[in-house]
């Protein structure tokens, strides 16, 4: 009877879609017959338009296997999946007011955000740092006094510039951008003198520039490693067990490193670039031991 009991356990903890009263969006989906999958027009390589006008990209995928998932789950062969535009500044807004229901981006996953939205296991691990021009020969933070520093507006990046020019008092003129074409435009142009952004984007963004051989990343970074999660609603439990349930299958197979492979080690469309990004220790290091944890400390390699 032990035994018995441990097994319907399992099956109920693996499986929530299969329960007879479906809550919070496993419910919606199921009465819908639809899900709004929160996706960006503009973030090589994870989430993107294509020169069809359809949004591919790393995070897309991983989303595109928790799809799979809850069409299994909860019978739905034929369920309608919708894609809606956000930004940084309507992400979080659109997931808590119920317009969209995963999030499949580059949102990191913090402390402060975790009070509004939920995150699923982190499926990418990264550290703020600025991208500059060769020539104007700025290596580290302290560099930056007295000059324009642009980063995207709603973004984690842009409040830790913020910060570290208060505490270090070093007189930064703080550029908002729209979003990373903006950005990186202000530092093509020289009307900003550093891109400050996640490492990863910034290598994005100069090996798709007209001159790659122009810019360099600092070395020195704004934060410790942070984590990127697909965002969910707060306090939907099932749904969050699902997801979590997906994710943790999915991130230490084979299958992952072939996902990664495909959109960071292979030339990717439109224009056939090749980031040549490789996973990093603490990237591994998160899709080996699953974790939704917002804390930098849960990524040290």
């Amino acid at each position: 009877m032990r035994i018995l009991g441990a097994m319907l356990l399992a099956a109920m903890v693996i499986s929530p879609a299969t329960a007879d009263e479906l809550t919070g969006t496993l419910k919606k989906i199921k009465d819908n017959n639809k899900i709004v999958l929160g996706v960006r027009d503009a973030a090589p390589p994870f989430s993107y338009l294509n020169d069809s006008e359809k949004y591919v990209g790393y995070t897309i995928d991983i989303c595109g296997k928790i799809v799979d998932a809850l069409k299994k789950d909860l019978s739905l062969p034929n369920l309608n999946v919708q894609m809606l535009s956000v930004n940084s500044s309507t992400r979080i807004p659109l997931m808590t007011n119920g317009t969209i229901d995963l999030e499949c981006g580059s949102t990191t996953n913090n402390v402060e955000r975790e009070r509004q939205v939920a995150f699923t296991n982190s499926h990418f691990v990264t550290a703020s740092k600025f991208a500059s021009k060769k020539s104007s020969h700025i290596k580290t933070i302290d560099d930056l006094k007295d000059k324009n520093v642009t980063s995207i507006a709603g973004t984690t990046n842009i409040v830790q510039l913020i910060k570290v020019n208060t505490e270090r008092k070093l007189g930064i003129t703080v550029q908002p951008a729209r979003d990373a074409a903006d950005a990186f435009l202000l530092l093509e142009t020289d009307r900003a003198a550093a891109y400050v952004m996640d490492d990863v984007q910034l290598s994005v963004a100069i090996a798709t520039s007209k001159d790659p051989s122009t810019y360099v990343i600092s070395e020195e970074a704004f934060s410790p490693p942070e984590p990127y999660g697909i965002m969910l609603r707060r306090n939907d439990a099932p749904f969050k067990t699902f997801v979590d349930r997906v994710t943790a299958e999915l991130f230490p197979s084979p299958e992952m490193v072939k996902i990664y492979n495909k959109w960071f080690q292979s030339p990717v469309p439109p224009r056939g670039i090749n980031y040549h990004y490789p996973m990093s220790a603490a990237l591994k290091k998160a899709l080996a031991h699953p974790t939704s944890s917002p804390d930098p400390a849960a990524y040290q390699p």
